[in-house]
């Protein structure tokens, strides 16, 4: 039997064609979409994980910026401006901070498109380590200081949690979904999240809750306060589509 080949190593310089798909953010207060979040697909529908394993490290930050872009022209393209929502995109953190004219091209691309850059919201994942906390920190205040909203994606399973919210606060923060889980089941989750809500009302930062698969997680959330949620119960990912929301008693929310 011969043994199975290697994975190839990514070509420097050859990016793979990618597309992207869009996984809304439901406010249940307002009962509607607060947001949709671009997600990297392959033009078949392939998952991130196989994208990402064919960029070289080299091609990371020009590779970030092609997702920045090409995120705000699909949605676009499928009527994200006429709806009443934002769009959600995520930022390799170790990538920006290659050139300070990282802003510029998805500043371009939402201008051409005629999109609002505070209907723009970045997430900095927090579950890869950082390695220029300074120079992250004066990308994300030249985005701000643009009009763009700022979101700490993966809080709570990361490497730079509270001392990474000690240096900036952003509009938003998403609880990584191992604190979601089950939280139905489990008083210590429950805690956990409690106070992490109580600590961002007082520092005025949005929480969304991501991850969200089953009623029992909803249920608990709810009671807890949260009102912006994220998860295969309402909807999963639609490959250059926004999909509708539907509500857990089957009822479609607004788009």
């Amino acid at each position: 039997m011969s043994a199975n080949p290697r994975r190839r190593r990514p070509i420097a310089g050859t990016i793979p064609p990618f597309t992207m798909a869009f996984q809304p953010i439901v406010d249940v207060i307002c009962g509607g979409v607060f947001a949709y979040e671009a997600l990297v697909r392959g033009p078949n529908g392939e998952g991130a994980a196989e994208i990402f394993e064919q960029i070289a490290d080299a091609d990371r930050y020009d590779f970030d910026q092609q997702c920045r872009v090409r995120a705000v022209e699909v949605a676009a393209q499928i009527g994200l401006i006429e709806r009443d929502a934002c769009l959600s995109i995520n930022v390799l953190p170790n990538a920006v901070g290659e050139s300070r004219s990282c802003v510029e091209r998805t500043l371009n691309a939402a201008q051409n498109v005629g999109l609002p850059t505070e209907r723009i919201i970045f997430e900095f994942t927090e579950g890869e380590p950082l390695a220029d906390h300074e120079e992250l920190l004066w990308v994300i205040r030249n985005f701000r200081e643009m009009g763009f909203r700022t979101a700490i994606d993966d809080f709570g399973a990361g490497y730079s949690g509270l001392t990474l919210l000690t240096r900036f606060q952003p509009d938003l923060i998403k609880l990584d979904m191992a604190l979601i889980r089950n939280i139905d089941l489990d008083p210590v989750r429950r805690a956990v999240v409690g106070g992490i809500l109580h600590m961002c009302e007082d520092l005025g930062i949005a929480v969304v809750a991501e991850g969200l698969e089953s009623e029992g997680e909803f249920r608990a959330l709810r009671d807890l306060g949260l009102s912006l949620l994220q998860g295969f119960l309402f909807a999963a990912p639609g490959v250059e589509t926004m999909p509708a929301p539907i509500w857990p008693n089957g009822s479609a929310l607004a788009a």
